[in-house]
């Protein structure tokens, strides 16, 4: 989708962020695990015209003559496992775990298991069949895609955010008039706030509403520390990996947390 956009096939479109990281690899700063302090840290990293979002999205324009429309908060990650809850580090040791991404895949071998790279549409069946012993995914996709019928338990690790971008291609945007361009970007800011409003309304209403269906673990402020201690690595390798933009990211959503 980046690449059709970018190249004219199609006007815009719709991505999972992690899409972009061939070209611009600091997009994948929202996946390095416990980088946000909280739901306030994240949605401040996020938010249009946020010195991190400045960064990554000129990226974007400039690597792959995709401009940024929106992005599309899909929440937050959580773990799911069969048999006994993953609690610590200790754990996941061992275990073959489902990722969605890169950044996912160093923090499943952080924290001691195997990272199997797989799409969101295939976790069913593989919890199902015991493809891998664990997974990783958005707290909201547990309701929608039935997980709860194939696993166990859910931590919620919150480790990370899961983000999808709404794009748009710099050449045709370019060729719409003022009055066009504005009445695109005032509507894809209000589309922006409520779907964010939205999705954290969803995923809080989700744990609930699972907590009848699977064995939800609240992590206890000693365990989540075990987690952080266990991954603190990996926004060290992220930058060496990422290069300036990935420092410049880094350093922005650090900068966040403390407005």
């Amino acid at each position: 989708m980046p690449e059709a956009v970018g190249s004219g096939a199609i006007e815009a479109g719709s991505a999972y962020l992690g899409r972009f990281t061939g070209a611009v690899p600091a997009v994948d700063v929202v996946a390095i695990p416990f980088i946000f302090n909280d739901e306030a840290h994240l949605r401040a990293a996020v938010a249009p015209g946020s010195a991190m979002r400045k960064t990554l999205d000129d990226a974007i324009l400039k690597e792959t003559n995709n401009k940024v429309l929106w992005w599309q908060a899909f929440g937050r990650s959580v773990y799911l496992s069969k048999g006994d809850p993953i609690r610590v580090p200790a754990d996941m040791k061992n275990k073959k775990v489902r990722t969605f991404g890169k950044i996912q895949g160093w923090t499943v071998e952080a924290l001691g298991g195997a990272p199997t790279l797989m799409s969101g549409s295939k976790q069913f069946l593989a919890y199902q069949q015991g493809a891998v012993d664990a997974g990783t995914t958005g707290a909201t996709a547990v309701q929608s895609r039935k997980l709860y019928e194939v696993m166990d338990n859910m931590t919620l690790s919150f480790d990370s955010a899961i983000e999808f971008l709404a794009v748009m291609n710099n050449d045709f945007f370019n060729s719409l008039t003022p009055e066009q361009q504005k009445i695109i970007m005032d509507s894809a800011a209000e589309v922006e706030a409520d779907l964010r409003n939205t999705i954290y309304t969803k995923e809080k209403t989700t744990v609930d509403a699972v907590r009848d269906k699977m064995n939800v673990v609240d992590l206890t402020a000693d365990e989540r520390a075990q987690w952080v201690a266990a991954t603190a690595g990996i926004v060290d390798r992220f930058k060496e990996e990422a290069g300036a933009t990935g420092v410049e990211a880094v350093e922005a959503v650090k900068a966040a947390a403390a407005k």
